[in-house]
């Protein structure tokens, strides 16, 4: 019997691998350029800082920022957590109300959580039937005491692409600071924190080809100030915000990821979201009922997220060990209740329960998008006719 070769990887949305050209920009700084960017007496204290320095432009160039805007963390749920922590406790007035919503990544819901704990008030605003937040409901939400609104820039579960740069705008007519997990969309859609309005925003690296455990967030400078209260106590490092000893090689790898989404962007995006179109109409044609989650234009180009009901997505996954797909959000992939951001948007339970989320990414082809589709077709029906004979007779 011939050996199985891997499966067909479309789950980039819960991770990427590792950019050939990242791993190359990194391995220097594994081996003979292993210096701590933090001593300034010799060459190996200064190349790792020159890396650094150059890593942190390729990160604000991406976002459209200065490079002293960039604060180096280990990921999204470290930016996460330092952002909304700490422009909470510096408030020296304390307490105050912030507005989010019910499909953010859990880093952002539990950390806000906490802040209630803390005697913060809170508010969920309500996404439409899409997963979209509109600049509406954001507005009604507002209070005289709301500091902060925190929106992702796009949805990580269904790729919903939020309106950011409108809901930007009216927290800047508002007095109000805006906080965006831009995770899911840099890369991927336009993103620019001054024209978006954006004071403060978390990114991580192996959502766009480099490295796990290395991360930043962008923390404004000027128009105002944003003054965040440190988390992490210890040498002062990263302006006084993020203590620790920095990890060049995957602060080099996230530099090198931010470089290469930038100036392939407008090439990728099409592309992908070519290549989802194609899966989606072939899944369409071959399952009728099939039904889409998420917003159909406004979408992140390589994400589809379709029900498919009658076929649990557990049964589905465990059918079809030739890919590598996921049922929503990896970080609730064990859990059988329906997620957070379906619950949200309303989707009836029959459907809630059996989501598939596909992530096309940069080394995913249109082969393999075709074979995909023929895979869970085919499945599909196994997998109901399966159902129909083990039903009970009436």
């Amino acid at each position: 019997m011939a050996e199985r070769g891997p499966p067909i990887y479309l789950d980039n949305n819960a991770t990427t691998p590792v950019d050939p050209r990242v791993r190359e920009a990194m391995l220097p700084f594994l081996g003979e350029r292993f210096g701590n960017p933090s001593s300034r007496s010799h060459r190996y204290g200064w190349e790792a800082d020159e890396a650094v320095e150059e890593a942190r432009k390729q990160v604000a160039a991406l976002l459209g920022a200065e490079p002293r805007e960039i604060v180096f963390t280990s990921g999204a749920t470290e930016s996460n957590n330092l952002a909304l922590k700490g422009l909470a406790e510096a408030r020296e007035e304390g307490g105050g109300h912030i507005v989010s919503s019910p499909t953010e990544h859990p880093s952002v819901l539990d950390t806000l959580a906490y802040l209630e704990r803390r005697g913060f008030s809170v508010t969920l605003v309500a996404v439409d039937g899409f997963g979209r937040v509109t600049p509406e409901a954001v507005e009604r939400a507002l209070r005289p005491d709301t500091f902060l609104v925190s929106f992702m820039a796009a949805n990580n579960e269904i790729g919903t692409v939020h309106p950011v740069r409108e809901i930007g705008a009216l927290c800047a007519r508002r007095g109000v600071l805006l906080h965006t997990d831009a995770t899911q969309a840099l890369g991927k859609v336009p993103f620019d924190v001054r024209a978006d309005g954006v004071h403060l925003a978390s990114l991580t690296a192996h959502k766009m080809y480099g490295p796990k455990g290395s991360g930043a967030l962008y923390v404004r400078r000027r128009d105002p100030e944003v003054r965040l209260a440190l988390q992490l106590h210890g040498g002062g490092h990263e302006r006084g915000m993020r203590s620790g000893t920095l990890g060049v090689p995957g602060i080099v790898g996230l530099g090198k990821a931010c470089a290469l989404a930038a100036s392939e962007r407008e090439a990728e995006a099409p592309r992908c979201a070519a290549l989802r179109d194609a899966l989606f109409a072939r899944l369409r044609d071959a399952i009728p009922d099939l039904h889409r989650n998420g917003h159909p234009s406004e979408c992140l180009p390589g994400t589809l997220n379709v029900s498919i009901p009658g076929v649990e997505s557990e049964a589905l996954m465990l059918s079809l060990p030739e890919l590598a797909l996921s049922s929503g959000a990896a970080c609730s992939s064990g859990s059988l209740e329906p997620s957070a951001t379906l619950k949200a948007i309303g989707l009836a339970q029959e459907l809630a329960r059996c989501p598939v989320r596909f992530g096309i990414g940069r080394f995913t082809t249109p082969g393999e998008v075709e074979r995909a589709a023929a895979l869970v077709a085919a499945a599909v029906t196994r997998l109901r006719a399966g159902s129909r004979r083990g039903a009970p007779s009436r």
